[in-house]
């Protein structure tokens, strides 16, 4: 595995009160917001216990990463008492599953060395501010099942994202929204280097890298430290193409037609992820995206794909959008209504049909200009299971009218076309080298 970064200089963290930045050679920027624990309503903190429980937070994700191999030991020996329970006659008819699951614990001890990589640069990743070492600290500490279970899909968001096998699926869903943002801001009509472009819910950052390569100023937000600490390694310590292996299948026990199928490896990344023009302008912000994105008409487009069923409400991330797009600025949405607090107990979550999220997309005063009711694509596909999950997905483009501000004023003239974003970097942080 590649530690070095894009050249001998060391690349650092900042951490300034709310915000924290990685700073790359070539000037792309990864920003780290984190408001500590989800809560269905914010509670407000003393700064003293909201730095405790952004550590205790911080740690339980990385006892996470380090319990990994101890989870799915677990699984595999349950496996192998399940099957040495059999009658021996069985068994002899059996003669390669315990061979296989031998090869599911290597794998696993393989897979626990990419997560030890991911940790050792998430550690320190702020150059002023330490959440410390505990006692033991080498100590694996037991994480919960849903913990588990964010860092076994996280897992999966490297074949999407960064891997040959993932092609398909990133062309079913991202190639979409790239052809929409090329062809609203064609490069023979706009200086696409002033076009900027914001991608909530970003995951490892894919959609945002491809979309910055193309000369737009890009800018991901995501959340949940599952992924950054992940997109932090592949954007920023991955220089060499298909250089890692990861098993991704290895915790799928159903749904195996040949038992290899379940331990077959997937190398990443497809791409030197810091291949990037030196002049690209490319960054990615941490923290929740309502929280984060409140400076009105900032954007000239917001792209988001599987993104906004992630809502406690719906309603407030077209709130947000509309307050954040400049005038005449666009919206293109891709991805299902799978909303995430559906099931979770004690939070918030309101489902809406997708009829009555467009009703509510106009009534804010959207116009959308183009509509397709049914884009099937899937999500971390195993491309090999038996069981496989279809979305048929609505895409759309809305735009914002060019005369109409977010105080609800028209202009005297309308624009053209959307004046391009000033660069959405923060002022009055620390100097980066």
């Amino acid at each position: 595995m590649s530690s070095s970064s894009r050249s001998s200089s060391n690349t650092y963290f900042v951490f300034n009160h709310s915000s924290s930045i990685i700073c790359f050679e070539n000037g792309l920027i990864i920003s780290f917001i984190y408001f500590g624990v989800q809560f269905t309503a914010r509670i407000k903190y003393s700064p003293e216990e909201e730095a405790r429980l952004e550590r205790q937070h911080f740690w339980r994700i990385i006892d996470a990463f380090r319990f990994y191999r101890v989870h799915v030991g677990e699984q595999v020996k349950r496996a192998e008492r399940q099957f040495l329970s059999l009658p021996q006659h069985h068994q002899d008819l059996l003669p390669n599953v315990l061979s296989n699951l031998s090869r599911i614990s290597q794998c696993a001890d393989h897979n626990q060395e990419l997560l030890q990589a991911i940790v050792h640069n998430s550690l320190h990743m702020f150059e002023n501010i330490e959440y410390g070492e505990r006692e033991n600290s080498q100590k694996v500490r037991p994480s919960t099942t849903f913990d588990m279970d964010k860092l076994k899909s996280t897992i999966k968001q490297f074949v999407r994202d960064w891997s040959e096998v993932g092609r398909a699926e990133r062309d079913s869903c991202y190639q979409p929204i790239i052809h929409e943002i090329q062809r609203l801001f064609p490069s023979d009509k706009y200086d696409v280097s002033k076009v900027s472009v914001l991608v909530p819910g970003a995951g490892l950052g894919r959609l945002a890298w491809e979309i910055a390569r193309l000369g737009y100023i890009c800018q991901g937000n995501e959340w949940s430290f599952f992924m950054l600490f992940s997109s932090n390694f592949v954007l920023n310590r991955c220089e060499q193409v298909n250089s890692l292996t990861v098993y991704p299948w290895i915790h799928q026990y159903s749904n195996n037609k040949k038992s290899s199928d379940q331990t077959r490896p997937v190398r990443f990344p497809d791409v030197n992820p810091q291949s990037l023009p030196l002049d690209a302008d490319f960054s990615m912000v941490a923290g929740d995206f309502v929280e984060v994105y409140s400076d009105p008409e900032s954007w000239d487009c917001v792209a988001t794909c599987f993104f906004i069923d992630t809502a406690h409400n719906v309603i407030e991330y077209v709130e947000s959008i509309w307050k954040i797009l400049k005038p005449g600025g666009v919206w293109i949405n891709l991805g299902p209504l799978l909303y995430h607090f559906e099931n979770m107990a004690n939070e918030l979550s309101v489902e809406l049909s997708y009829e009555d999220i467009r009703t509510a997309i106009v009534k804010s005063g959207f116009h959308i200009e183009m509509e397709k009711q049914s884009v099937q694509t899937t999500y971390t596909e195993n491309e090999c299971s038996m069981l496989r999950y279809v979305y048929d997905c609505v895409f759309f483009v809305a735009r914002k009218p060019a005369d109409v501000h977010f105080n609800c004023q028209e202009d005297d003239q309308q624009q053209i076309s959307p004046p391009a974003a000033k660069s959405p970097r923060r002022e009055g942080t620390d100097s980066l080298t």
